[in-house]
């Protein structure tokens, strides 16, 4: 397996140039520079063998792998310097999971240290107060952003940018919430206006309908603006019926750290039950293949599949 790098400005501009050139584009969830260059050389079976075309940086797993509660918690600049790592062994462009995105003074400055580090996007949600993870359900968790403020927090983001390469993607809470469809397609109008270069619609519902409609209706509205599908509470929904509905942008936001928790705990078994290493083994990588990477330009054989 190859390592290599690219600049900062290449891979600021690489997600732009993903969206314009490619009809639909897939980023996957990476947590460590080991993980990006297994995502970075993925490969589908098949004759269209699909890839990805950049990778997602989410506030749930960097807080899962420190042992803490997903509630914007982590400083940025501590997130920004793991990215820094993840980038000095791969070339795909990142989008960053911003969260709320802080105070708007300090989100401008969030802007700015993204974009010189080479970041392509932020993703960030409309709503307020203390954060939760939108995939937790319960009464008064969640609440929604004055539409105002969160303008003002797109504007002045896009206005602390140095370059126009970098995106700023709004991300609707609205069905999180319960909010209207009607007041969910306000805010969004709401959003472009402010200069936002995305929407995403986010749901923890497992019926996908819901969303699907948003985007057709979102899709007629504003044709120029990327829609993104985070489809995590909705897994059975194709690409193609997502591209279908309008969607240009998917992100697989938390699966590899998921994969990656359910083997440690599969092999921490393994060992206990068994008093030794051999069945742990037959859930494990060689080491030998561990120890090439960083030369060996071959994929990574794939487990079978059970």
């Amino acid at each position: 397996m190859s390592i290599s790098s690219v600049g900062n400005e290449i891979r600021l501009a690489a997600l732009r140039e993903a969206l314009s050139r490619e009809k639909f584009v897939r980023i996957l969830e990476v947590h460590s520079p080991l993980s990006a260059v297994i995502a970075e050389h993925a490969q589908g079976v098949g004759p269209t063998k699909r890839s990805f075309h950049g990778f997602w940086s989410s506030s749930l797993t960097d807080s899962a792998l420190r042992g803490l509660p997903d509630i914007e918690l982590l400083d940025s600049n501590l997130r920004l310097s793991w990215i820094d790592q993840i980038f000095s062994v791969s070339t795909l462009p990142l989008v960053m999971d911003g969260d709320t995105g802080g105070r708007v003074s300090h989100f401008e400055y969030l802007v700015r240290a993204m974009e010189r580090r080479g970041v392509s996007a932020v993703v960030i949600e409309d709503k307020s107060g203390e954060k939760r993870n939108s995939l937790l359900p319960g009464k008064g968790l969640h609440t929604m952003a004055p539409v105002e403020e969160f303008c003002e927090k797109i504007s002045r983001g896009k206005a602390a940018q140095a370059g126009t390469d970098f995106m700023i993607i709004a991300r609707l809470e609205g069905l999180i919430t319960g909010l209207p469809r009607q007041e969910v397609l306000d805010r969004a109008g709401a959003y472009v206006e402010a200069g936002a270069d995305g929407l995403v619609i986010h749901s923890r519902s497992a019926d996908e309908s819901l969303v699907l409609d948003l985007a057709r209706e979102l899709r007629k509205r504003y044709p120029h603006i990327p829609l993104v599908s985070i489809p995590t509470a909705y897994p059975s929904v194709t690409e193609q019926e997502l591209h279908e509905a309008g969607f240009r942008l998917i992100i697989y936001a938390n699966h590899m750290l998921r994969a990656a928790t359910r083997a440690m705990e599969e092999v921490s078994h393994r060992i206990l039950d068994h008093g030794r290493a051999l069945e742990a083994g037959e859930v494990c990588i060689e080491t030998s293949k561990i120890l090439s990477m960083p030369e060996d330009k071959r994929p990574i054989v794939r487990a079978p599949r059970h």
